[in-house]
């Protein structure tokens, strides 16, 4: 399975959506709940943050590779969690 990390804020709206999709997901789709997400809220770990090449959150990398950046549906976020899979 290939790491996934989430570059969100806490105060973003498409950020709280992509959270509640990600427990969504997880939950209609059982294969999903194995696939563990590193969540790096960015403005208490600007360290890490600034080591990403990203503009917009919520940011996906998936197996070090970016894989969604911005605002995002429940079906992108099923297809990234499936990616971790592959």
């Amino acid at each position: 399975m290939k790491p996934v990390k989430l570059f969100y804020l806490r105060d973003c709206p498409f950020c709280r959506k992509a959270l509640r999709y990600i427990d969504e997901a997880k939950t209609a789709h059982p294969e999903l709940r194995e696939v563990a997400i590193e969540t790096i809220e960015e403005s208490e770990q600007p360290d890490v943050a600034e080591r990403f090449d990203y503009y917009y959150v919520p940011t996906f990398y998936v197996g070090g590779e970016k894989v969604h950046e911005g605002g995002i549906w429940p079906d992108e976020v099923e297809a990234v969690l499936r990616r971790a899979l592959e």
